[in-house]
């Protein structure tokens, strides 16, 4: 395992995946990513991972997972239905039923193709937003099934797994990547650019996690 240090990060060209793409590219020596096109509400994140893909220079796979459109209708893939948080319990209107557990699998058969050994995902169990497929104990149970499935030991890495979203904003500035991230990912879920609309849960995660990390950086200064 210490032998092959290639990675393939799954990749949305969002804050956390690029985030993780800086990462892996300074503890791998070599790195493509994946972005899986599953219908998306805003054709704008693949257009955003294409672009980041070409200027960090890694190799882009793109993936069709159209099917999940048919099988699990959610605030991601159809205009009709309301983004917004769950409540009273439910799950937010945003979840897609098996994605990540589907992305990862795929994930893993192209590791295996092209040859490497670590995949990398931009999950996170601190700031999840009642996601199941973003717990640890997800991760691992699934990191264990498909190394028993293709009878091979391949390693799923979650860099962002126990960080709140101020923390991963540090952890952009820490590679040097926090206006990189700041200004060319796409995390909105009305497809906005940089720092999105501001209204909707995603911008609203990611805005209070800068202005959380900045306070904080200004106090150390």
């Amino acid at each position: 395992m210490e032998k092959n240090n290639k990675a393939v990060v799954v990749f949305s060209g969002g804050q956390d995946s690029t985030t993780c793409l800086f990462w892996a590219l300074k503890k791998f020596d070599s790195v493509e990513v994946v972005t899986f096109d599953y219908n998306q509400r805003h054709k704008e994140e693949i257009e955003v991972a294409k672009e980041i893909a070409e200027d960090q220079q890694v190799l882009h796979h793109i993936l069709d997972m159209s099917l999940l459109n048919q099988l699990a209708p959610n605030a991601l893939t159809r205009d009709d239905i309301e983004v917004k948080d769950g409540e009273d319990g439910e799950l937010p209107s945003t979840f897609v039923p098996g994605r990540n557990q589907l992305f990862l699998s795929f994930a893993t058969i192209l590791a295996r193709q092209i040859g490497a050994k670590h995949i990398v995902t931009g999950v996170c169990e601190t700031d999840f937003s009642g996601y199941p497929d973003c717990r640890d104990v997800f991760v691992k149970s699934l990191n264990v099934t498909l190394n028993l499935s293709m009878d091979d030991e391949f390693v799923i890495h979650t860099p962002l797994m126990w960080l709140d979203k101020a923390e991963t904003w540090e952890m952009a500035d820490d590679l040097d990547a926090f206006n990189y991230v700041r200004e060319k990912t796409l995390t909105c879920y009305n497809g906005i650019r940089g720092d999105g609309c501001g209204e909707c849960p995603a911008c609203e995660l990611r805005r209070n996690g800068l202005h959380t990390y900045l306070a904080k950086k200004e106090v150390t200064k």
